[in-house]
C-alpha cells in the first residue's frame, strides 16, 4: 500500500479525537479545513470535526500531500478572505515547516514547546495575523497555541 493510502492507525484514531476536543477547547470557531487526499488525514479529519461545535466547510486538496512550506503558503493565498479561521490537516515536515516561517511572533513558551515536541499525528499550532489571504508570508503570523498528544 502507498503511503498516502496508509490508514490511520488506532493509536491515531485515539489522538484525532482529542485533537479535536483540544481544538474546540480553543473557542476558535472554524469556518474552512483544508485536508490532505491521504487517507490518514482525511481519517483525522471526520474524528476530530465532531467535537467542534460546528463543522465547517471542508476542501480535500491533492496539493498538500508532502508540501513544503512555500507551497503550503501558495495554497492559503487563494483562500478567499471570507473565511477567517481555517485548519489546514496536513502533513509533515510541511506543517511544521509552515507554522515556523509564519511565526514571526509567539506567545510564552509556544514556539520552545513546538520546537521540543514537533508536531506528531493529531498535533495542532494556532496562528494569527492580519491582512487578507493573497498577503499571508513568512514571519507575518502571531503564533498563539500549540498543542500535541506527546505533551
Amino acid at each position: 500500500m502507498s503511503d498516502h493510502e496508509r490508514p490511520l492507525a488506532d493509536r491515531g484514531r485515539m489522538e484525532a479525537a482529542v485533537a479535536g476536543r483540544k481544538l474546540a477547547d480553543t473557542g476558535i470557531p472554524v469556518d474552512l479545513a483544508l485536508c490532505s487526499t491521504a487517507t490518514r488525514t482525511r481519517e483525522t479529519w471526520k474524528i476530530a470535526v465532531h467535537e467542534l461545535a460546528h463543522r465547517p466547510k471542508t476542501v480535500y486538496e491533492e496539493r498538500l500531500y508532502e508540501a513544503s512550506p512555500g507551497e503550503l503558503i501558495s495554497v492559503l493565498n487563494e483562500i478567499p478572505d471570507d473565511a477567517q479561521n481555517v485548519v489546514l490537516i496536513g502533513h509533515n515536515p510541511g506543517v511544521h515547516g509552515l507554522a515556523e516561517v509564519l511565526a514571526g511572533r509567539a506567545e510564552g513558551d509556544t514556539r520552545t514547546r513546538m520546537n521540543d515536541h514537533g508536531f506528531p499525528a493529531a498535533a495542532f499550532a494556532v496562528l494569527t495575523f492580519d491582512g487578507s489571504w493573497k498577503s499571508l508570508e513568512p514571519g507575518v503570523a502571531d503564533l498563539i497555541d500549540y498543542w500535541a498528544p506527546t505533551e
